[in-house]
């Protein structure tokens, strides 16, 4: 049957045009419950089972089937996502109501309808002849998929009597809003809320700690008292906008201080680029990532950011006084040059929430249902929320969402969404500070596997095409110890005319990975692997990473490989890349290689090769050096792991060879090489690399630093910069220029990745290079197998796509990988700290010397060289006499009674770990020396907190 609706529309050139628009209506759709004579077999895929067997229900005892309407799907999603919740009619109208407004909850719900075990079935009732409703006159878009939701629930009811009249199945319509559930039952369908089904299934109490907890606008007050002013509607925000009054933004949480926060302001003006909010009504209910809306404050109200260190601890979830006074704290004098564009936020244009990691504070009144949830990310307000199991969930990492946040309370509302095991439990906290850094770690789908090669895998003739076969030579790989995913290996041989071949030869991961598959989607949507302390999240299956890519040694391997000819003087007289096949002669750990190059007795062709490649790589670095490029540091440790429980049983900081710095610069320079080649083919969408110039605002803590040891640290290039860090020495304090360097570090920005059509500055700072990319690690990073694909088209080796050569794709494409990258960089980070934690908790209490990195108003921040650790130094501590302090910005100093200290002087420190806060477990530093009475510890003291390692400790001997 056909239905077709005919309108006029006028087009731009003024004239009308005729619109008709055919709609066929069925009547061979099934119902989806299987057994069903009426029907037949017309539905396909995942069926409602013919005898339900759910959880029994108080209010519908006899065996039914759900439909949820549009809002129950959206914000109830985590309860019908529960194995509790199966045999559930997904209508049409709704599943396109749920697309348009949420792509998450859509995705959550097209997974759910495909597994086989839910039984939720997909009823496609706007082409059935019985339940499509046309939109009546008058009607709103709104009102009219309400009516065709209970047109398709009342069908139902009637159309499974039919099915068995003595056996009667029912369907339930499940919805939150009063006046359709007041409708339906006027029609006679079975209607309840979400809140009244899920409390009637007595067997599944559980279930409703996972209820949404929606508080309408109307009921707000229950407090009766007005914290925050009103979020103004989105159209005014809009036009406040438009007009220049409001300004848009991405809303930054603080980590140190949740009195404050910033606002990215987006669009490309220099001025207000950052305001400053101070104070929760000024934050007025923001939630980290949120998109905002921002009123400038009049200048006499402006601040400057606050160098206190605040988290918010308070047991009384209401106590705004107390607010108000630790807000006072805030707002101290300061000289007018340090005062910052500040605002309030006025509204919200989109929320950014997602699931938060943490745990449950549990509330002091017993019996009490309502606790606050703490996130593990300090970023995160808490979040108020009722559960019934909290002494279960006490001592456990659980996962919350948010539901609201109503003017009246302290914090928002929000619901329990699972439990993810004990906290300090390894695979707990790996799962927490994965999921807290979107870092996509499930197993890789059938969907995706189904796009590897069939093993047992050989190179065929077809391979051969368009490659040199680079076996006879004496090609070797060097990595770390126990790496597996070798991505690259390196060749140098003398040519008949006296100069010198050098190759470097990359896995061809893009022959295995082919645009636009399902392989191919997921690598780009993980976009990089994140090595853990003791875990590998790959970007591509294992069978690549660690098999048919990895340039193992003594076997035949597809390769990618950058040739030159060089002179003794390391200058390139020729380039060129080809795809070959190599056969690596030896893999080589840097110590080996190291070993190798320096051996009196050793000169074998693969020694011979190292030797090569470490004289011409030592004359790159100067060349390098010279040209401006940056020698900075960071402290990165190494844990040496007890091989049965996989603790860490040794921490030190790593060593560096001559060999580390040999593979980087012959990496540098194919990377460079590739970065012209590609650009010189596809001036508008080569994918590369830049790295920005620091604002000279972000050098002022280093300048200051180095002025109070009397040395000048110039910044207006990089070439001033890098020559002032190497005179920079102190031949009494030989370990200021690595903390120079490591301050350095500090001050940089981060690099990203970008398209080169829609940029002009293309410079690497860090690097001094006019240009550059990443080419030479494709199993690890996702950017290398789009230049490896660019390259492969420039030389004609492979063929092109259009998504290749379309730079907006291309820039998405950069936007995803450099979030990618970041967050990889950041969970590797919370991997290393989690491992220091359980190493200082087997240790105990150590002292170590340390020196100061930065000053701050209440603490210092200090590095301790032994273990490349750093951490923060409180001289206040609650209920005890506050010392008496005084901090000065400009040099920068902190002056503690008698005592001043300076960026870079040395102390000793204790470090423990803490272990009073659950969910923050953290090595807790003290002061030992200088001793400062009521301030220094004395090294061997030890307390509650200090001596629960020790306990642990004998537990572990027993």
């Amino acid at each position: 049957m056909l239905k077709s609706k005919t309108f006029l529309k006028k087009t731009r050139a003024g004239g009308v045009m005729k619109i008709v628009r055919e709609h066929y209506l069925r009547d061979d759709i099934g119902c989806g419950a299987s057994g069903c004579a009426a029907c037949g077999g017309a539905h396909e895929g995942p069926v409602l089972e013919p005898q339900p067997l759910d959880p029994a229900s108080s209010l519908c005892p006899q065996p039914h089937y759900l439909l949820p309407d549009t809002n129950v799907l959206l914000h109830q999603i985590d309860v019908l996502e529960d194995p509790a919740i199966r045999n559930v009619i997904v209508l049409q109208t709704v599943l396109q109501e749920v697309r348009n407004r949420s792509a998450p909850v859509y995705k959550r719900i097209r997974d759910v309808t495909n597994n086989q075990e839910k039984h939720f079935y997909t009823f496609t009732n706007e082409h059935h002849r019985e339940t499509y409703v046309e939109q009546e006159q008058g009607e709103n878009s709104n009102d009219r998929n309400d009516r065709a939701i209970r047109v398709a629930a009342k069908w139902y009811n009637e159309h499974l009597k039919k099915m068995s009249a003595e056996n009667q199945l029912q369907v339930i319509f499940i919805t939150n809003d009063r006046k359709n559930k007041e409708k339906a039952i006027e029609e006679g369908i079975p209607a309840f809320t979400c809140e009244e089904y899920i409390k009637s299934l007595t067997a599944n109490p559980e279930l409703i700690d996972r209820l949404a907890c929606l508080s309408e606008e109307g009921n707000e007050i229950e407090s009766g008292k007005i914290i925050f002013s009103e979020h103004l509607p989105l159209s005014k925000l809009q036009q406040g906008i438009k007009s220049g009054t409001y300004l848009q933004g991405t809303f930054r949480a603080s980590r140190e201080n949740y009195l404050e926060a910033t606002v990215w302001v987006h669009g490309d003006t220099e001025e207000n680029k950052e305001i400053i909010l101070q104070g929760l009504k000024n934050l007025n209910r923001a939630i980290h990532e949120d998109i905002v809306a921002v009123e400038l404050l009049p200048k006499s109200q402006w601040v400057a950011p606050s160098s206190v260190v605040l988290h918010d601890e308070g047991q009384n979830e209401d106590d705004m006084e107390k607010e108000e006074e630790r807000e006072r704290i805030l707002k101290s004098a300061v000289s007018e040059k340090m005062l910052k564009p500040t605002g309030r936020i006025v509204g919200i244009i989109k929320r950014n929430w997602r699931p938060y990691c943490g745990m449950l504070s549990k509330s002091d009144i017993k019996e009490s249902r309502r606790h606050l949830f703490t996130p593990a990310d300090k970023r995160i307000p808490r979040i108020r929320i009722e559960t019934r199991q909290a002494s279960t969930l006490e001592g456990q990492r659980i996962i919350v969402a948010v539901d609201g946040w109503p003017r009246s309370s302290r914090y928002p509302n929000g619901h329990f969404v699972k439990n993810l095991g004990e906290v300090g439990d390894k695979e707990t906290e790996t799962e927490v500070l994965l999921l807290e850094h979107d870092v996509p770690h499930q197993p890789f789908s059938q969907a995706v596997l189904g796009f590897l090669p069939k093993m047992p895998w050989s190179i065929t003739e077809q391979d051969m095409e368009n490659r040199e076969d680079l076996r006879h030579l004496c090609v070797c790989s060097v990595d770390p110890p126990g790496c597996t995913d070798i991505d690259d290996a390196l060749h140098c041989r003398e040519l008949k005319n006296g100069n010198l071949e050098v190759g470097v030869h990359i896995a061809d991961v893009s022959h295995f990975i082919r645009p636009g598959n399902a392989l191919d989607q997921e690598s780009a949507r993980r976009g990089t692997t994140v090595y853990l302390c003791e875990k590998r999240i790959d970007m591509v299956p294992e069978l690549l990473s660690s098999n048919l890519c990895s340039l193992r040694s003594n076997v035949d391997r597809l390769a990618f490989s950058c040739i030159w000819e060089m002179n003794d003087n390391a200058e390139i007289l020729k380039t060129r890349f080809t795809k070959s096949v190599i056969n690596s002669k030896a893999s080589l750990t840097y110590a080996e290689a190291q070993m190798r190059i320096d051996s009196a007795t050793m000169n074998d062709n693969i020694t011979t090769s190292l030797r090569g490649l470490n004289k011409l790589a030592k004359i790159l670095k100067k060349r390098r050096i010279e040209k401006g490029a940056l020698t900075l540091s960071s402290p990165e440790v190494r844990f040496h792991m007890d091989s049965e429980t996989h603790d860490p049983i040794d921490l030190q900081t790593k060593e560096l060879r001559e060999t580390n710095s040999m593979v980087e610069e012959f990496m540098l320079l194919a990377n460079i090489s590739v970065a012209k080649k590609i650009h010189e083919e596809f001036s508008e969408h080569a994918l590369l690399r830049k790295h920005p110039a620091p604002p000279p605002s972000n050098y002022e803590i280093l300048v200051k630093a180095a002025k109070s040891k009397n040395l000048e640290i110039k910044t207006d290039t990089a070439k001033s910069l890098a020559d002032s860090l190497d005179r920079a020495d102190s031949p009494i304090f030989p370990y200021l220029n690595t903390l120079l360097r490591i301050l350095a570090t500090r001050c940089m920005m981060q690099a990203v990745y970008f398209c080169s059509g829609m940029d002009n500055d293309f410079h690497h700072y860090g690097l001094a290079s006019p240009i550059y990319t990443h080419f030479t690690s494709p199993i690890r990073r996702y950017a290398d197998i789009i230049v490896h694909r660019l390259l492969a088209v420039a030389i004609g080796a492979d063929c092109t796509y259009p998504e290749l050569t379309d730079k907006h794709k291309l820039a998405d494409l950069c936007k995803n990988l450099n979030f990618r990258h970041k967050m990889a960089q950041y969970a590797q980070r919370a991997s290393v700290a989690f491992h220091t934690q359980l190493f200082f908790k087997s240790k105990g209490i150590v002292s170590e010397e340390a020196y100061i990195l930065f000053v701050k108003k209440n603490a210092i921040v200090v590095l301790i060289p032994k273990y490349g650790l750093e951490g923060t130094v409180f001289f206040e501590e609650k209920d005890k006499p506050k010392p008496r302090l005084i901090y000065d910005d400009e040099v920068p100093s902190l002056k503690i009674e008698d005592t001043v200290f300076h960026i870079f002087d040395k102390v000793k420190v204790k470090i423990m770990l803490d272990s009073s806060n659950l969910q923050h477990q953290k090595i807790r530093m003290s002061l030992v020396e200088p001793q400062i009475p009521g301030i220094s510890v004395p090294p061997d003291t030890s307390n509650t907190d200090m001596n629960e390692p020790e306990r642990k400790k004998k537990k572990l001997q027993k």
